[in-house]
């Protein structure tokens, strides 16, 4: 029996494609591409401290790198870090930079306000173009207990 035969690791190939071939027009990461270049950031509040040596990162790049992390449930920094290399789609996003787990680390402690500002706006994005419902949902801060054994179990039967 034949299988599907891979390419050898050691063969040195060039792609035919550039990278933004590689991702499908209605990927998720270009809606997060396009809806960080919106905003003007240094208005809603994001810093950037220009240091010796290395210039910085650029806060959009940071932003999107988060938000990809969020919309896919990797929070840690080493993480996110990892997706850097090996991840096409944030390769694509945040155009092959490589940033450590400190600066996305530093990055996450240093904006807390302006990526909170940044969550609402998409909210009231989402909206507006009806992705969301706008019901409110309060809870008082009952704690509230089950136990639904034999005994606590009651039916019409019981009653």
């Amino acid at each position: 029996m034949e299988y599907q035969q891979g390419q050898n690791r050691e063969q040195l190939s060039l792609y035919a494609t550039c990278l933004d071939d590689m991702i499908p027009q209605d990927n998720s990461v270009r809606l997060i591409d396009q809806f960080v270049n919106l905003l003007d950031l240094s208005q809603i509040g994001f810093q950037t401290i220009a240091t010796q040596g290395r210039p910085p990162y650029d806060p959009a790049d940071l932003l999107k790198l988060f938000i990809y992390g969020y919309m896919n449930q990797m929070r840690s920094s080493r993480r996110l870090e990892k997706e850097t290399y090996r991840n096409i789609e944030v390769i694509w996003l945040i155009k092959n930079l490589k940033p450590d787990h400190n600066t996305i680390a530093r990055f996450r402690k240093e904006n807390p306000k302006a990526i909170r500002k940044v969550f609402r706006q998409s909210v009231a994005i989402a909206r507006n173009f009806n992705l969301i419902g706008g019901t409110l949902i309060a809870g008082d801060s009952t704690k509230l207990r089950a136990q639904n054994s034999k005994k606590n179990n009651y039916n019409k039967k019981k009653i």
